[in-house]
């Protein structure tokens, strides 16, 4: 199974120095991309197998996903 990746280089390829200087210079920016990359990785070994948890888990760690992307797409267009 391919699983996509969906760490935030690939989802914002035309931000990536930004997201490179504000995880330098912005603790809030810093923290959020952290987790979220926490939270990416743990939803791509779920997909591929590694672990297994139940369905409910793997929709609540997703829609975690989806919000912490927006609010970091959010900072990033905010510091345009």
């Amino acid at each position: 199974m391919t699983v996509d990746k969906h760490d935030l280089v690939h989802e914002f390829p035309e931000y990536r120095a930004r997201i490179h200087a504000l995880k330098l210079s912005d603790a809030h920016f810093a923290k959020a991309f952290s987790e979220y990359h926490d939270l990416d990785h743990e939803i791509r070994r779920i997909e591929q197998g590694v672990e297994t948890p139940g369905d409910d888990y793997i929709e609540q760690q997703k829609q975690k996903r989806v919000h912490l992307k927006d609010r970091l797409y959010d900072m990033l267009k905010a510091e345009a």
